[in-house]
């Protein structure tokens, strides 16, 4: 009896099920921004970025700054669900608390779309 060699089966199997792999990309970031009012005050503005944003003092006051110069500032890069959710949370409690306060979300830059 004659042994079968692996080159014996390789050859048998000439084609081979190959599945094309997919390029997977990275979820797209979503920046939480907010806006520059004349009504909220800049401490409930440090206090939002203290708080939902987890800044440190120094940075939320930078960035509370920022807002106030620029019209707008970032408190955050999150994935669009939790973007969603921080402008929801804060919105509500800047409603509570009678202040008009603006927060919105919107694509980071240099990002694969979704």
């Amino acid at each position: 009896m004659a042994a079968q060699h692996w080159d014996d089966d390789f050859e048998r199997d000439e084609e081979f099920a190959v599945e094309e792999r997919r390029k997977v990309r990275r979820p797209r970031k979503w920046k939480v921004l907010l806006h520059n009012d004349d009504f909220t005050t800049m401490e409930f503005v440090v206090h939002v970025l203290v708080n939902h944003f987890h800044k440190g003092p120094a940075e939320a006051t930078h960035i509370m700054l920022q807002v106030h110069r620029k019209g707008v500032g970032v408190a955050g890069v999150y994935s669009k669900e939790v973007a969603e959710t921080k402008v929801a949370e804060v919105t509500d409690e800047a409603r509570a608390n009678g202040m008009p306060l603006k927060v919105t979300a919107e694509p980071a830059e240099g990002n694969d779309e979704e």
